[in-house]
C-alpha cells in the first residue's frame, strides 16, 4: 500500500488536491499541531473569561444576541450541528466527499479555528480509511458557509447519520466503530468551526476543475485529428500568428497543436495545390477559443488553489492577541466566479468540439462521404452521434448561466447577500461529462475520417492516439449498435488515455501559473 499523502496546511498544491480527489489516503504535517493546540486554548480562556463571544457562548445568525451559559455549551454546538444537517438529494460522489474533508482538514489545522486535536484526528482517520459520510448534495446557498452539507459531516463526527465504510452504508455510530473510532462531545466552537466554510463548494469546484482540464487535454487531441480527417491546414497555428497577439493560451495551445501534427504524411498529401483558401473557425480558430478556455481555466484554478488553502470559518481565532475576530470569510463570492468560468470555458470546448464534428459529417465542408460511412444512404453512419453531441452542446448552454449573479436572502435576512457558489460549483461534473461525450464522439469521427485516407498516415502522436482507439473501435463500415463505441470512446477521453505520452505537449494548469 502507497504512503499517505502528507498534506501541509496552507500549502497544498493544485497536484495533491487531485491526488486526493482521485483517492489518496491523507495525513497531516505534523508540524500542524502546535498552532491547534494554540487556537484551542484560546477559546478555552474565552469561556474562562465569560464575556460573549460570537460562536463560542452565543447564539447563531439571527439568534447572535442570545447569550448561552457555561454549561449549556457542549449542548449549543451539537445542536448546531443537528439542526443545520438539513440537505436534501441524492448524496455527494464519494472523491467529492473526500476531498471536502481534505479540505475542512487543512482549513481547521490552521490554527484559526479553535478546534482541538482530537477533532482533527478523526477526521484524519475518516481520510486514512475508507470511510465517506453521507452528505446529500442540496441544501447550500454558498454563505453563510456551506452550513447543510458541512453539518452532515459533522453530525457522523458525533454519532448521527450515515456514512459508507469499505462501500457498505450504514449508521454513523456502527461506521465509526468499524474503523475503531468513537463518537466525539464537541467542545465550545467546535461545531459551527465544522459546518462554516466553503469546502464544499471549493470541492466540487476543485473536481470540476480536475474533470474539465481533462476533457481541454483531450479536445485538443481530437481537434488535432479533425483537422488530419478534413485534410485542414496547419498554417493557422504558425506561432508567429500567436506571438503577435500575445495571449498565453492562445500561443500554448497553438504549439500543442502544431506538435501533435508534426511529420503529417496526410498534411504534406494536401500542401500544394490545394483549392481551398481557408478552414472553418472550428478548424484554424482551435488555438483561439481553446487557448482563451485555458486562460479561464487557469485563472480559475488560482482561485480555487488559494481558496484550498485559506481558512473560511467564522469566527477566526487569533492566537497572538487571544482574540476572536467575527467576519465573512464563509461567503463564497471568489468561488462562485471562479466554477462560472469553468462552466464557461467547458462549454465552449464542446461547442467547438461538436462543430468539427458537425463539419466532418457534411460531405460538403469536409469533403469525405456523408456522414462518414462509405455506403450512406443503406447507412446512416455518424448522423445520429452528431445529434446527441448537438444536444449535449445545448444542454450545456443552459447550464453555463453563471450561478454568481443570483441571490437570495436567508436567516430572517441577518443573511441577505449569498453567492449561490454551490449551485455554481456542483453543476461543473454533470458539464464535464456531457463534454467528454462530446469530446468522445469526435475521436471516433475524427478517427474514421483520417482512415478515409489509408494509406497516407498522420503524425507519429496522432497515429498512436488512433491505435488507441482502434484497439477498442473498429473502423465503422456498415450501421452497428453505436452506444457500445460511444461509451469506450468517452471512457477514453475520461481516464485521460488521449493525453498519455504527451504530458510534454499538452497545456498543463500547474505549469502555466
Amino acid at each position: 500500500m502507497n504512503s499517505p499523502l502528507v498534506l501541509r496546511p496552507g500549502h497544498v498544491p493544485l497536484a495533491q488536491w487531485r491526488q486526493v480527489y482521485r483517492g489518496a489516503r491523507v495525513r497531516l504535517d505534523a508540524s500542524a499541531q502546535a498552532a491547534v493546540q494554540r487556537s484551542a486554548q484560546v477559546v478555552e480562556a474565552i469561556v474562562a473569561k465569560g464575556e460573549p463571544v460570537y460562536g463560542i457562548n452565543t447564539g447563531f445568525g439571527k439568534l447572535a444576541s442570545v447569550r448561552i451559559e457555561r454549561e449549556d455549551l457542549e449542548t449549543l454546538q451539537r445542536n448546531i450541528v443537528l439542526s443545520h444537517a438539513a440537505g436534501v438529494g441524492e448524496p455527494m460522489p464519494a472523491s467529492v466527499v473526500r476531498l471536502m474533508m481534505a479540505l475542512k482538514l487543512t482549513s481547521l489545522a490552521q490554527g484559526a479555528s479553535g478546534v482541538r486535536p482530537q477533532t482533527l484526528a478523526l477526521l484524519e482517520a475518516f481520510l486514512q480509511h475508507d470511510f465517506v459520510p453521507v452528505v446529500p448534495c442540496q441544501g447550500s446557498v454558498g454563505a453563510s458557509g456551506d452550513l447543510a452539507p458541512l453539518s452532515h459531516l459533522a453530525s457522523v463526527m458525533i454519532g448521527v447519520g450515515e456514512a459508507f465504510v469499505d462501500g457498505v452504508r450504514m449508521p454513523a455510530a456502527d461506521a465509526l466503530a468499524r474503523i475503531g473510532q468513537t463518537a466525539l462531545t464537541l467542545g465550545a466552537k467546535e461545531g459551527l468551526a465544522l459546518l462554516n466554510g466553503t469546502q464544499y463548494s471549493t470541492a466540487y469546484a476543485l473536481a470540476g476543475l480536475f474533470e474539465i482540464e481533462t476533457v481541454f487535454q483531450a479536445a485538443l487531441v481530437t481537434g488535432a485529428l479533425s483537422v488530419e480527417a478534413a485534410k485542414g491546414s496547419d498554417t493557422p497555428f504558425d506561432p508567429r500568428i500567436h506571438g503577435i497577439r500575445g495571449q498565453r493560451g492562445q500561443i500554448a495551445t497553438a504549439a500543442a497543436l502544431r506538435t501533435l501534427m508534426a511529420g503529417s504524411a496526410i498534411r504534406e498529401s494536401h500542401r500544394d495545390n490545394d483549392v481551398r483558401v481557408q478552414d472553418p473557425y472550428c478548424l484554424r480558430c482551435q488555438p483561439q477559443v481553446m487557448g482563451a478556455a485555458f486562460d479561464v481555466i487557469r485563472q480559475a484554478a488560482t482561485t480555487l488553489e488559494i481558496e484550498a488553502n485559506g481558512v473560511s470559518d467564522n469566527p477566526l481565532v487569533f492566537t497572538d492577541t487571544g482574540e476572536a475576530l467575527s467576519g465573512g470569510n464563509f461567503h463564497a463570492e471568489p468561488v462562485a466566479f471562479a466554477a462560472d468560468m469553468l462552466a464557461m470555458a467547458v462549454c465552449e470546448i464542446g461547442s467547438i468540439s461538436e462543430r468539427r464534428i458537425a463539419m466532418l459529417v457534411d460531405p460538403a465542408l469536409s469533403g469525405l462521404p456523408a456522414f462518414l460511412t462509405p455506403k450512406p444512404g443503406l447507412n446512416s453512419g455518424f448522423m445520429i452521434p452528431q445529434v446527441t453531441a448537438a444536444a449535449l452542446v445545448s444542454e450545456n448552454k443552459q447550464r453555463a448561466y453563471p450561478a454568481s449573479v443570483d441571490s437570495i436572502p436567508t436567516s430572517a435576512n441577518q443573511e441577505d447577500h449569498v453567492s449561490m457558489a454551490a449551485h455554481g460549483a456542483r453543476r461543473l461534473l454533470a458539464m464535464a461529462e456531457n463534454a467528454a461525450n462530446v469530446v468522445g464522439i469526435e475521436l471516433l469521427a475524427a478517427a474514421q475520417g483520417c482512415d478515409f485516407h489509408a494509406p497516407l498516415r498522420s503524425s507519429a502522436a496522432l497515429e498512436r492516439v488512433r491505435a488507441t482507439v482502434r484497439a477498442q473501435v473498429p473502423t465503422l463500415q456498415d450501421d452497428r449498435y453505436f452506444h457500445p463505441d460511444m461509451v469506450a470512446a468517452t471512457d477514453l477521453v475520461r481516464a485521460g488515455a488521449l493525453a498519455a505520452g504527451l504530458e510534454g505537449v499538452l497545456p498543463q494548469v500547474e505549469t502555466m501559473q
